[in-house]
């Protein structure tokens, strides 16, 4: 299947907007997503008002999510009523606190043993309905597995939708399984593409080369590390000994500032590590469970008001390590 194809088939599957498919998104939210995303290749066939895209762009990582990454992209004349309450952090603690407590805990908590092709997601959407001018924060819970062959299976789970104008339910953003299946897109031997097929190792260099792969330069800041593992945690669940790797190679690139504690999403308890992007448009805080030490969620925060999103306002998060019983 042509790679145009293929990302035009993920796309209107897994988009779970309900405008229709031959309407365009205006320039505005076009360039919202440009100054959020900052990552090229982006799909230049675009059939509906309202896009649904994550970090990083192009077939791989597309595919590799299918519905799993959900930033913000606005249709004309929409307002954003409200987004997601930013978390709240305490105890400011130091990043090298952090990454050291981390690695304690990752001694001990033993699953997975070894690299799985296979994530759960938990994160969230606006709807928006041009017509009627109604919006709707979707949460969704998503699953993605693959197999050596290039095979796999996404599958997208609605959460129960809110009002962005309830105050309440953007406070907690709390996100609640419907069961309903919204999208399930299925890639036959060969179809999924990925520039890593075999499992990683766990040495410095096996996670460097791993991170290479997907996009980080050869002197990363703390933001290109983080950038990248996202693209890689939306195909591959890594070890305890990758996440240690991972969290060192952070900490020493430069640019991360220690958070403290906080409860994500759906009430775990972490602490976060905050990167700037080079051009200050936005902040990624990374989640790291106090329980395990893994690497569980990250948030993005627009840092500029840019006329579509104000500065402060929290256009994605997302969520890793999901109990399988919480997506049913």
């Amino acid at each position: 299947m042509p790679e145009s194809a293929l990302l035009e088939r993920v796309l209107v599957e897994a988009d779970p907007a309900r405008t229709p498919r031959d309407a365009e998104p205006d320039a505005r939210a076009i360039a919202a997503r440009d100054r959020i995303i900052r990552s090229a290749g982006a799909p230049q066939r675009r059939r509906r008002r309202t896009r649904t895209i994550g970090w990083a762009a192009g077939l791989t990582a597309v595919a590799a999510s299918a519905a799993l990454a959900f930033a913000v992209l606005v249709p004309p004349q929409s307002a954003v009523a409200g987004t997601p309450s930013p978390l709240v952090f305490e105890g400011a603690g130091s990043l090298s606190d952090i990454v050291a407590d981390a690695e304690t805990e990752l001694t001990v908590f033993a699953p997975p043993a070894d690299p799985e092709r296979s994530v759960r997601t938990a994160s969230w959407s606006f709807n928006a309905e041009m017509d009627t001018g109604r919006t709707e924060v979707m949460p969704q819970f998503s699953t993605f597995t693959w197999r050596e062959d290039l095979s796999g299976e996404a599958v997208a789970i609605n959460g129960v939708p809110y009002d962005p104008e309830d105050a309440v339910a953007n406070g907690d953003s709390e996100i609640v399984s419907s069961g309903e299946v919204a999208s399930r897109v299925t890639f036959a031997p060969g179809e999924f593409e990925t520039p890593v097929v075999a499992a990683p190792g766990e040495s410095a260099a096996d996670v460097r080369a791993l991170l290479e792969a997907f996009g980080m330069p050869d002197d990363p800041t703390a933001f290109d590390v983080v950038t990248a593992l996202t693209s890689v945690f939306g195909q591959w669940t890594l070890t305890n000994a990758q996440h240690a790797e991972v969290l060192t190679l952070i900490e020493t690139s430069g640019g991360a500032q220690a958070l403290g504690e906080s409860s994500d999403r759906l009430g775990r308890p972490v602490a976060g590590i905050r990167v700037l992007s080079a051009d200050g448009v936005v902040s990624d805080d990374l989640l790291v469970s106090l329980d395990t030490g893994r690497i569980v969620g990250i948030e993005r925060t627009v840092l500029k008001d840019d006329g579509v999103f104000p500065a402060g306002a929290v256009v994605d998060y997302r969520m890793w390590d999901i109990p399988e019983e919480v997506v049913q």
